[in-house]
């Protein structure tokens, strides 16, 4: 165990939990502290190969987990170290380092369903966390129009993402090291043509996979990236970045998925149209005059 900051020094004294994760039940097994570098070792007896398991470790009022252990047939298991760091509601600001979008073609109904992911970095010494409800740890812009605004599954849980007005807010730790993911999804109502995901910061890279490959996406530095199949459906695949706050990337949708039935009852109008031409036309016609011998 690590005390991270702008030195990282053994995490002494600190309680280490042992979980076991399974589908029906998940808690704590067995504790123990930390010795003066910041070791521990516990010992698990019958482990369950149906369950998962992992350590955690509470410092400066934030719970820090390992990754999953793979403890089925090994005598003994290494765990990675944990690195835990102070908190604070202040500091450099959490960055967006990177912002997927996937868009789906029509449906039925002519509304479209958008997924994006983003990835969060805290580039500062300290665990970003928030004491006040009106001051997230981290808020962006959605493109206007999306609609049923849902948030998904990631590093940050979703009960920890929430929608105001036009910005997804985000109100979990957010600690130094890795980016973090989430996910939030809406639908674009039908007959949207125009797609814009409005840049309001500092933004390294946007990701887009747009299923209407005959789209066309603007923005600057785009780059395009060819068609990629995913799940056996085609994806045209764009990649933009760094942007400035108040860039712009845009998609220019195709029209709607055309369905044959929908000209059904202006084909029946048409027949019938040129039935009864015929008709009157053929009632006109005279027969011509016979010849006398």
């Amino acid at each position: 165990m690590l005390r991270g900051g702008r030195d990282t020094v053994p995490l002494v004294h600190a309680w280490v939990v042992l979980h076991r994760l399974a589908r029906d039940a998940a808690g704590p097994l067995d504790s123990v502290r930390s010795d003066a570098q910041g070791r521990y070792r516990m010992t698990l007896r019958s482990p369950d190969s149906t369950s998962a398991y992992a350590v955690s470790v509470w410092f400066d009022s934030i719970a820090y987990f390992s990754l999953p252990l793979n403890v089925t047939g090994r005598p003994a298991v290494h765990v990675e170290d944990l690195i835990a760091f102070p908190t604070t509601s202040a500091g450099v600001p959490i960055q967006l380092a990177r912002r997927l979008a996937t868009v789906a073609r029509a449906n039925e109904d002519g509304t479209r369903e958008v997924l994006e992911i983003l990835e969060l970095q805290n580039t500062g010494v300290a665990t970003r966390v928030t004491t006040d409800t009106l001051a997230p740890t981290w808020a962006g812009r959605v493109p206007a129009g999306a609609g049923q605004l849902r948030a998904g599954q990631g590093d940050i849980s979703s009960d920890a993402v929430q929608f105001r007005h036009d910005s997804v807010i985000v109100f979990a730790p957010i600690p130094p090291g890795p980016a973090k993911q989430f996910s939030f999804g809406y639908s674009l109502p039908s007959g949207t043509r125009v797609l814009v995901f409005p840049i309001d910061q500092t933004t390294d890279e946007v990701n887009l996979l747009v299923e209407d490959t005959l789209a066309v996406v603007s923005g600057p530095g785009l780059e395009s990236l060819g068609i990629k199949e995913l799940e056996q459906r085609r994806f045209a695949a764009y990649r933009a970045g760094p942007l400035a706050p108040d860039s712009k990337v845009e998609i220019r949708l195709p029209a709607g998925k055309f369905h044959a039935q929908l000209l059904l009852p202006y084909v029946i109008a048409l027949l019938a149209a040129g039935m009864i031409v015929a008709l009157v036309w053929a009632l006109r016609r005279r027969p011509p005059a016979s010849r006398l011998s």
